[in-house]
């Protein structure tokens, strides 16, 4: 089975060569607090998405980011290439703005079975710009607030399982561990870790197996109802995970 390597060296400032897999940056920014490092992902990012209201939360609190900068060069700084969605959260004042410096607004709101998310990600996926690239999709303001909210997003990544996508809050990210691949993580100490955690989901695993972690698991059986791995502890620099069931990796972010 194929191997798939992992790093979150988008949370560095300066990653190396040597810190994981060649990667092409998305970024998307939903209606939730932006992280606090939201200014690194964007420096990361290729293509910088905002998903309907996100546009709100962009201009709004990146500023704050910046208390000693003015406010109305910091939104004219982190103007996004995109905003998607279906246009009942954006306030009109922030859609004219970001239209102004030429941001494209793409109008989705006949389609009212997918989350804005989902249409954010499927505009990455089918980007002519971006195809044969190595992509991973950031999503900053994934987590917290409303739980149908959270469920939804990863919801996304079951949908989309093909594809690199991680989840953000100023707390823990979340990625799929799709079954088709034996997984290795290379943990960044410095800015994550030690707290973390696999879920699997879609289904049972009768059979997942780690190393690198306090609690390793074993040939082990997880499902909802019985054992999930919750609260472990990274104890390596790689962690390694294998699986007969699609997991959720999810890790602390250390504050800065």
């Amino acid at each position: 089975m194929e191997l798939m390597s992992h790093s979150s060296t988008f949370l560095l400032p300066n990653p190396s060569a040597d810190n994981g897999p060649a990667l092409t940056y998305a970024l998307v920014v939903l209606n939730r607090r932006l992280p606090r490092f939201t200014p690194l992902l964007w420096k990361h990012a290729q293509l910088r998405m905002c998903a309907d209201g996100g546009a709100n939360r962009l201009y709004d609190e990146l500023p704050l980011l910046f208390p000693e900068e003015d406010a109305l060069a910091i939104r004219k700084r982190y103007k996004p290439d995109v905003i998607k969605g279906d246009m009942d959260s954006i306030r009109e004042d922030v859609l004219v703005f970001y239209k102004n410096l030429g941001t494209e607004i793409v109008d989705a709101s006949h389609d009212q079975d997918s989350t804005d998310l989902h249409k954010c990600v499927a505009y990455v996926q089918n980007l002519p710009s971006l195809k044969n690239q190595n992509i991973c999709i950031l999503v900053a303001g994934a987590l917290g607030g409303r739980f149908d909210h959270e469920v939804g997003n990863i919801n996304v990544l079951c949908r989309f399982s093909s594809m690199r996508i991680v989840l953000l809050s100023d707390d823990c990210l979340i990625q799929l561990l799709p079954s088709s691949h034996h997984h290795e993580l290379h943990i960044l100490s410095a800015v994550e870790g030690p707290h973390c955690g696999l879920v699997p989901i879609g289904g049972p695993s009768k059979s997942s197996t780690t190393t690198g972690l306090e609690w390793n698991l074993t040939n082990t059986e997880m499902r909802f109802g019985g054992l999930i791995s919750t609260s472990n502890i990274v104890k390596e620099k790689i962690v390694t995970v294998q699986s007969d069931t699609d997991l959720l990796w999810t890790i602390s972010i250390k504050k800065a």
